[in-house]
């Protein structure tokens, strides 16, 4: 499997919600990322008071209609960007407002690194639909790497979600259907089979799955997914192949929520990952 060229100079941009409290999106990203060394710009979608989740009476503050003029003004000062990382969008506008984004500042050699969160446990989240589904879709045929948890990749794919323990023989239908979206590498999340939890690797032009799985810990841990997917991304782009990076974010991202849970801290507020940075360096 092949690596990507390790540049000691390495800048990304993070087009992703803030959640000021509950340690998810961009206060995952920016510190979990520039803990290894790559620069991390951000381009905020939304401002919240806290997430979505467990937490009411939070603030919301749109920003659709500054996420182009931050893009342009970037143009301006001629940055280049080794990747973009894409997670949370608030609505279909700020999907194709991020395809200019990328037409705007992306090169042949700028990773796209797309995040579709749109749903979970089953479910999709407050305010999308099928509409939004199938601009994610259409979002999705422009990345290199996507990270869909079961849920999302079910809703890309148009398979029922299975409720409970899944087989390899579902896992490896449900990455074979999503291959027809061209992407290089789909890292799927919240693969919990029989012999453990985490996440599945592959590798499209290969045909070859990878699994690295811990042991399952009861419990919802917010953020989980944005730490697994921040870490990968950081060491895919310092030179790991897509595979090492898979199974390090993994055990990351395991050690977090054990820690997490040592902590007694109620879940909501995200993963206690800041005495784990070092382990990054």
């Amino acid at each position: 499997m092949e690596k990507r060229t390790f540049n000691e100079n390495l800048r990304i941009a993070a087009i992703h919600d803030i959640s000021c409290i509950g340690r998810c999106s961009l206060t995952v990203a920016l510190p979990v990322i520039s803990s290894m060394g790559i620069e991390t710009n951000v381009i905020p979608t939304a401002v919240l008071s806290t997430h979505t989740g467990e937490f009411t009476g939070y603030t919301f503050r749109d920003l659709t209609d500054d996420i182009l003029p931050i893009a342009r003004h970037w143009k301006s000062l001629n940055r280049h960007f080794d990747a973009f990382y894409t997670g949370y969008f608030g609505n279909i506008s700020q999907l194709k407002i991020a395809e200019e984004v990328f037409s705007l500042l992306a090169d042949k050699n700028t990773l796209k690194f797309v995040d579709p969160v749109m749903a979970d446990n089953g479910e999709l989240y407050t305010n999308f639909d099928k509409t939004y589904v199938g601009e994610m879709k259409k979002f999705c045929q422009k990345a290199d790497v996507i990270i869909p948890n079961i849920t999302e990749a079910c809703l890309l794919a148009e398979i029922d979600y299975p409720v409970g323990i899944q087989t390899k023989d579902f896992i490896e239908q449900l990455l074979n259907t999503l291959k027809s979206l061209g992407v290089s590498y789909i890292i799927l999340t919240g693969v919990n089979i029989s012999s453990g939890y985490g996440a599945a690797c592959f590798d499209t032009a290969n045909g070859r799955i990878s699994y690295f799985l811990n042991p399952h810990v009861d419990g919802c841990y917010y953020g989980a997914g944005d730490t697994l997917a921040s870490v990968l991304l950081g060491k895919y782009l310092t030179g790991n192949t897509i595979e090492d990076a898979t199974r390090f974010a993994v055990d990351f991202t395991y050690k977090a929520i054990i820690k997490t849970k040592e902590s007694g801290q109620e879940t909501k507020y995200g993963l206690v990952f800041e005495p784990l940075l070092k382990e990054l360096n």
